[in-house]
């Protein structure tokens, strides 16, 4: 599992049986810093809940297909969950609001 923040949308008007109805989202991994990691990326919304800001939490590879409701599905991340708050006793690490003042 990674934390990431959804940074946008995908609209897609042919998808893959199975994905019908599912949300693409754009997201960008974050670090333990809450720093953007590598490239964004485009994930399922398998929590159907998910928006442009919210910090979530995705997995990738087979997972991400196993997070959906059709676990045979062409996909390669999924949010599977929105993040209300991080705390952390690592000095190091910041929460999300802190890395966004």
């Amino acid at each position: 599992m990674q934390l990431a923040r959804v940074v946008g949308t995908v609209v897609a008007t042919v998808k893959s049986p199975g994905l019908e109805g599912v949300k693409l989202l754009i997201v960008q991994p974050l670090d333990r810093q809450g720093r953007p990691s590598g490239g964004t990326v485009v994930a399922a919304d398998a929590v159907h809940m998910a928006g442009p800001g919210e910090l979530v939490y995705i997995v990738a590879a087979r997972e991400a297909a196993e997070a959906m409701p059709d676990p045979f599905v062409p996909v390669d991340h999924a949010i599977v969950g929105i993040v209300d708050a991080v705390t952390t006793t690592d000095p190091v690490v910041r929460s999300p609001e802190e890395s966004t003042a």
